[in-house]
């Protein structure tokens, strides 16, 4: 393979964390008699509620105003219950260990805060997969904005074309394009919907990725 390191986006790629934060979204639309389909909420995956937010959304589409502090609260705690004993996506260990036996460096490039991802990497003892953490404040924009994926690229010293870029959002897709990195997307059951047609490839899953370094 060409590919001098390889960067991963965390929620939906490392771990199935998607699934449960936009539940927890579409309960409290339904609980207050409105719809959020997939194919609208998707607009914020990869990147923040600057780029589309279900908060403007639900008080565009009621017309009332929200105590936001408290429905956060109460939506975080039914992340973190839904996700109790939630394990690294399938093929995701057996992929980062084929890389680190080719001597190809790791990264995670994230739009999600440090205390949230290094949080999930301790617990799930993957840290040790990576050499470099990218999230959050770590550069001036998150995605679709290539900040973060060019930051990553400074840390190893390398072109931008050199990293391959693992994503399942169109935001982040959009980012690692706008880096000048090649991006294999992979999608999750709540990316599905999304067209990849701008990704240099469409994988399946983990284990497909690695079939390519094999």
């Amino acid at each position: 393979m060409k590919f001098k390191a390889v960067l991963f986006d965390f929620d939906g790629v490392l771990v199935d964390t998607e699934w449960a934060i936009y539940d927890a979204w579409h309960r409290t639309f339904q609980e207050n008699g409105q719809p959020l389909p997939l194919e609208v909420y998707t607009q914020c995956i990869g990147s923040d509620f600057n780029t589309w937010s279900p908060k403007t959304h639900l008080e565009e589409l009621t017309g009332a105003a929200f105590d936001w502090h408290d429905l956060d609260h109460k939506r975080q705690q039914r992340i973190e219950q839904d996700l109790a004993g939630e394990g690294p996506m399938p093929g995701a260990v057996e992929l980062l260990k084929t890389l680190t036996s080719l001597g190809i460096p790791r990264a995670v490039v994230s739009s999600s805060s440090h205390h949230w991802v290094d949080g999930w990497l301790d617990r799930l003892d993957l840290r040790q997969h990576f050499d470099e953490v990218v999230c959050r404040g770590d550069a001036p924009r998150i995605k679709p904005a290539p900040d973060l994926y060019l930051e990553a690229a400074k840390r190893f010293r390398l072109d931008p074309a050199e990293c391959l870029v693992i994503e399942d959002s169109l935001n982040g897709v959009k980012a690692a394009i706008a880096a000048g990195m090649p991006v294999w997307a992979v999608p999750n059951r709540v990316t599905a919907c999304l067209d990849f047609s701008l990704a240099d490839a469409v994988l399946s899953d983990l284990s497909a990725v690695q079939s390519q370094f094999q």
